[in-house]
């Protein structure tokens, strides 16, 4: 049987200090939190591994390290209003929501919204607002947000997205350019309302479906 707590240690010790994952709130609420219960039935036993899980249908969940790295670039604050775009299962939003006084989470697929509400309840947030739909629609009537998370890669932030931050507010995603390219993670930050972003680190992080922007015709 795995031993989860001992696993947790191991992930925060192994993979996220010495990849500079050094916020002190951050790593508590990651110490606290079972990730193994945020996945699909048959998948905890990898809940702890340094990579992305598949979860079928072209998601994943995302690499421990990226997520937290995302989150930390993000400077939660505890009176902040967050948006989680492609929450998936559910573990990005819970450590926001351990961080941060609202919580949005954005979800398309029914059976990973599904997971993820299962998880909330068991673990009993409750500034955590769970909504399905699309993804690179946000949600702007529960907005503006003081940060948005987009919980997988792209190939580019729509505007949608970047509208719905509030000023000085933060967005974080990984983005890949060419197809089979090492992503980089992106911090995007809302200044005089002109949103501007800067290079974090690489990224294998795979791109999330849904969010390729539209095909150019050539001639």
């Amino acid at each position: 049987m795995t031993d989860f707590a001992l696993a947790r240690r191991n992930m925060i010790e192994g993979q996220l200090r010495p990849n500079r994952v050094t916020n002190a709130a951050l790593l508590a609420a990651i110490a606290e939190l079972p990730r193994e219960r945020f996945l699909p039935d048959g998948l905890s036993a990898v809940a702890y591994a340094d990579d992305d899980v598949p979860l079928g249908g072209g998601r994943y969940a995302v690499e421990p390290m990226v997520l937290a790295r995302l989150i930390q670039a993000l400077q939660p604050g505890s009176e902040d209003r967050v948006l989680v775009v492609a929450s998936g299962c559910g573990y990005g939003a819970a450590m926001l929501a351990r961080l941060t006084k609202t919580v949005v989470a954005v979800e398309s697929d029914d059976r990973l919204a599904g997971t993820a509400e299962k998880a909330f309840k068991a673990l009993e947030f409750t500034n955590i607002q769970l909504m399905i739909g699309k993804l690179d629609d946000g949600a702007r009537e529960l907005g503006p947000y003081n940060a948005i998370l987009v919980e997988g890669a792209v190939r580019q932030i729509p505007q949608t997205l970047l509208d719905q931050l509030a000023e000085g507010g933060r967005l974080a995603t990984v983005m890949v350019g060419t197809p089979g390219a090492l992503g980089n993670a992106t911090l995007m930050v809302k200044q005089g309302g002109v949103t501007s972003g800067r290079s974090l680190f690489d990224a294998g992080t795979p791109v999330l479906p849904g969010f390729t922007p539209p095909a150019r015709f050539t001639f």
